[in-house]
């Protein structure tokens, strides 16, 4: 992961940029069920900006991920905190997903409150684009594929309540 907070941390603009909190989209939202657009080049200074707001806005709500649709931007992009990591993946792509499945309990910003059982691939592989715009793969499995399933989903306009029948 290309680290971006190697910003000047004297500097004043670097901290009022990362204090920056965007409220949370909440199901109905029609931009919960749009399909997102390719961010063309990610190190434009307004995506490195929605990038650290996105990540304090998911610090800030006790999110595990986060994606661009959830705080209304169609953008191709989410943000996953997952054991003291930090994920930025721009222009996700699962390009594996495991036949071995396993079902767990999500939850999930949009729906506050709501917790349901969804069954997803217990490994995937994954292409994205860093924050210096570099391509890379990733492999994960367990919770983090997990996360990153119901995150990539939100960038499909695919929801958790999706998978069930209690919607």
């Amino acid at each position: 992961m290309d680290n971006f907070f190697t910003n000047n941390h004297n500097s004043n603009i670097f901290s009022i940029k990362i204090k920056q909190s965007l409220p949370i989209v909440i199901y109905p939202h029609p931009i919960l069920r749009q399909k997102t657009e390719d961010i063309k080049d990610p190190t434009k200074p307004e995506i490195q900006q929605l990038i650290q707001s996105m990540l304090i806005t998911m610090k800030n709500n006790n999110g595990l991920g986060l994606a661009a649709p959830q705080i209304n931007q169609a953008k191709n992009l989410c943000v996953i905190d997952f054991q003291n990591k930090i994920y930025i993946l721009i222009n996700p792509k699962i390009t594996f997903f495991s036949q071995e499945k396993n079902v767990a309990e999500e939850g999930c910003l949009s729906f506050p409150g709501k917790f349901l059982n969804v069954k997803r691939s217990n490994k995937i592989s994954l292409q994205y684009l860093t924050v210096s715009g570099k391509r890379k793969k990733l492999m994960a499995e367990g919770m983090l594929a997990r996360i990153i399933q119901h995150e990539v989903d939100h960038l499909q306009g695919k929801l958790f309540i999706d998978y069930t029948n209690s919607k």
